[in-house]
């Protein structure tokens, strides 16, 4: 399997270099060069697989020849052996044709651990049979950080840097990160959004010399490796529901557009996927473009919902260079628009294709804290601000279509306590292995938004580190 740049400009990799170089050099992203596809039969004869099992056989075809069938078995059987779930990623009925996967059930309580517990065993692998090291440099709106903090802890092959907008996620999400202490761990406060953050990686990323000089790698959704990770559980879920003999809709609360893309990508292979709801809260620059064809940004605005504060979706690229006919140039040109202007738009033909599987759908605070007060009123099942949006969009598009939709909950109820309790009349509580993390010691370091800064400080603790 061989990967391109969403920008066209950058060398063609196999998998086990796109892992680990995270962005491509031309500031595109990497997406498969073909999409691997699964007949009816092929999809068949994975149902009653065990979750593990599953995940070796959907990535195999994308990791190609970096990971053995075995070895890759092997990766995904140690991944998702620590779960706290027997199913991984456990399948819920709230209504007639509504349903709830709960994607909560790894070490950090979201939806994140579902990749990157896998994506940090590959690192770890291909770093020991290359004898390399890397530094990991990433952005996180709230959940990203302390998965891949937890992923990598403690290892041998990678200093890890996370940029996290200060006062932005909640205290539980910062604590998760901040209450690491691992040597190879550096948690940054940046002063401002999330969107800021995830511009700093980039502009790092785009340094050449200082990428050079610090074998710089990445976790977020950027790479590549994220997305196949997730793929699978929209195999799960469909497969749970009748796939492929029954087509099955998604209802994804979305900030940065790769949870939601997985669901795209499953559709390419062959997942018969009726259609991707995007949820977003007051942050509605998907649902606006779903809705207009116009990609506009506005001010980034705080929520209770944090990790979907995102105006500028880094993943939508894929999807849009899949819209352009994989044109990268005529991507690379409405990427230049969107940072010059705020704003592109794509034509009438295009948006028509793009309906044909998704729709937004927006959700403030108020509606947020309703579904929330609703859905356990009904069913007992305790949501997070997330999950919420997600089963508030599947009813708002989904219901009275005969088709099932699975609402896709993205972080455990008790990382979002307030919010939590103020409209459910609950206060959610930690699973026993983090039972005391609010006594935690927390460590990191507060910058400004300033690159130059961002860098000295990453210069200067590798060199620390170097001397130790």
């Amino acid at each position: 399997m061989n990967y391109v740049s969403t920008r066209g400009e950058a060398p063609v990799l196999r998998f086990e270099d796109v892992l680990l170089t995270g962005l491509a050099t031309d500031g595109g992203l990497y997406v498969p060069q073909t999409w691997p596809m699964l007949s009816s039969d092929d999809i068949r004869s994975l149902r009653g697989l065990s979750y593990a099992a599953l995940a070796a056989r959907i990535m195999q075809p994308f990791v190609g020849a970096a990971f053995a069938p075995s070895e890759l078995a092997g990766l995904t059987a140690d991944a998702y052996g620590g779960f706290t779930h027997a199913a991984v990623a456990p399948l819920k009925q709230l209504h007639d044709d509504i349903w709830l996967m709960e994607l909560f059930h790894g070490p950090t309580l979201a939806f994140k651990d579902m990749a990157l517990q896998v994506v940090g065993r590959m690192f770890d692998a291909i770093l020991a049979r290359r004898g390399e090291r890397i530094v990991i440099i990433g952005a996180t709106s709230g959940d990203t950080g302390s998965a891949a903090i937890e992923a990598v802890r403690g290892s041998a092959s990678v200093e890890i840097f996370m940029l996290h907008p200060h006062g932005r996620v909640s205290e539980a999400q910062r604590r998760q990160m901040t209450t690491v202490h691992a040597p190879n761990v550096h948690n940054i406060a940046v002063d401002g959004t999330f969107d800021d953050c995830q511009d700093l990686v980039k502009a790092m990323f785009n340094d050449s010399a200082f990428r050079g000089r610090h074998r710089l790698s990445a976790v977020n959704s950027i790479n590549w490796a994220r997305i196949a990770a997730q793929i699978v559980y929209y195999f799960r879920a469909a497969l749970a529901l009748g796939a492929p003999d029954r087509p099955v809709a998604f209802a994804v609360p979305s900030g940065n557009f790769g949870n939601v893309f997985a669901g795209y990508a499953a559709a390419r292979m062959g997942l018969p996927i009726a259609a991707l709801y995007v949820g977003a809260n007051r942050n509605d620059i998907l649902a606006r473009f779903f809705a207009s064809g116009e990609m506009a940004i506005d001010t980034v605005h705080p929520t209770i919902s944090p990790s979907m504060d995102i105006q500028i979706s880094s993943n939508f690229e894929r999807l849009l260079f899949e819209l352009l006919d994989r044109k990268g140039g005529a991507v690379t040109g409405l990427m230049a628009g969107l940072r010059q202007s705020g704003a592109f738009s794509v034509d009438a033909d295009c948006l028509a294709r793009v309906r044909q599987m998704f729709a937004g759908f927006r959700c403030d605070d108020d509606a947020t804290r309703a579904e929330i007060a609703a859905t356990y009123r009904d069913t007992g099942e305790l949501l997070d601000p997330h999950s919420a949006i997600g089963v508030a969009t599947a009813r708002a598009l989904g219901t009275g279509k005969g088709v099932p939709v699975v609402a896709l909950a993205t972080a455990h109820p008790a990382k979002f306590p307030q919010a939590v309790s103020e409209a459910a009349g609950i206060t959610p509580s930690l699973p026993p292995h983090l039972a005391d993390l609010y006594d935690r010691k927390e460590r990191y370091t507060r910058l400004p938004n300033d690159l130059s800064a961002i860098e000295d400080h990453v210069d200067m603790r590798l060199k620390e580190r170097a001397a130790a």
